[in-house]
């Protein structure tokens, strides 16, 4: 009676794992490497304090919870940023990271924009996929050939799937960075759309003035400027609320309760609330997660940087205490 007991068990354990669905898995990223030679180029071209932020801004949107459009609507805000400089190098690496893949939450493709860019320099560009996720269905249970399953100005599924115009033979490896593996936008491999790209075409509709800014040395972080007014008005109010969301993510876990689309800092990694919990991007091996003080206007950003530049920062609005106050 043992022996059948045991026997029924063991089919009953085998039916159920074999009809099992499959596993699936997050894919990602370390996102802050996305931005992190755009950022570089950026400061080297005389970008100043208007560099990190867009940075920050680009490196989110490829978190898995950003919309399908976000990314190419950073990329335009780059673009814009760079022709205002009139960049060559900032244009190109531009136009790789609108390319780069978004994480995608369960191995499947993520959709491409439907829209096109405010920029021709983007025209006819798109996301790759990472080589993990799988090319046949994408986010929501969209099979190929379904709404965003197409990239905007095409008319068919792409050959090879998950390949971009600079990643013309497919998809790349998980958490690779596009912009490690070429320095080539695949200008060439765009189809026809009647905007033709031109990395160093002179700015047709430039972006807003700058503040004066000091050119930062190209390779360093960018440099604090000084406290208006003796570090009153909102330079201080700035510096003091970094200060204070440092202080409150230092307390923060994973499993911390978070409201859908808040960003913080956790465990030393970007984090963003997804479902109800935070979903963690780590730093690379140098940086840390810190609230930096925004300089021309009121408020804070949360970004990767080294500790060091978060410290500077901070200091630089008047406040006093260190990073957490």
């Amino acid at each position: 009676m043992v022996q059948l007991s045991l026997l029924f068990l063991g089919l009953v354990t085998a039916a159920s794992v074999e009809g099992a669905p499959m596993l699936s898995k997050r894919i990602a990223q370390v996102i802050s490497a996305s931005t992190a030679k755009w950022e570089q180029a950026c400061l080297a071209a005389g970008g100043g304090q208007q560099c990190n932020p867009l940075s920050v801004a680009a490196f989110t949107t490829l978190l898995a919870a950003a919309g399908p459009c976000e990314q190419q609507d950073a990329a335009d805000n780059m673009m814009d940023l760079g022709k205002k400089l009139n960049s060559a190098q900032v244009i190109t690496l531009t136009q790789i990271f609108t390319q780069q893949p978004r994480n995608t939450p369960n191995s499947v493709a993520v959709p491409y924009c439907q829209k096109a860019p405010r920029n021709a320099e983007l025209s006819g560009l798109f996301q790759c996929q990472f080589q993990g996720a799988n090319q046949k269905v994408f986010v929501g249970g969209v099979a190929v050939g379904g709404a965003g399953t197409i990239p905007f100005g095409r008319n068919a599924p792409l050959n090879p799937p998950g390949s971009c115009p600079a990643n013309p033979a497919g998809p790349i490896a998980d958490g690779t960075q596009l912009v490690d593996l070429t320095q080539n936008p695949g200008a060439g491999n765009k189809p026809a759309t009647g905007n033709a790209p031109a990395a160093t075409t002179k700015p047709a509709k430039p972006a807003p003035s700058p503040a004066k800014t000091q050119t930062p040395i190209a390779g360093a972080p960018p440099a604090p400027a000084p406290p208006a007014g003796g570090a009153g008005g909102f330079k201080l109010q700035n510096g003091q609320d970094a200060q204070a969301l440092n202080k409150k993510f230092a307390g923060l876990t994973s499993s911390s309760p978070c409201t859908a689309g808040e960003n913080a800092c956790v465990n030393g990694g970007f984090a963003q609330c997804v479902g109800g919990k935070f979903v963690v991007t780590g730093c690379s091996s140098t940086l840390i997660c810190a609230a930096l003080p925004l300089v021309n206007s009121r408020g804070t950003s949360i970004t990767c940087t080294t500790p060091a530049d978060a410290l500077a920062r901070i200091q630089a609005t008047g406040a006093t205490g260190g990073i957490s106050g």
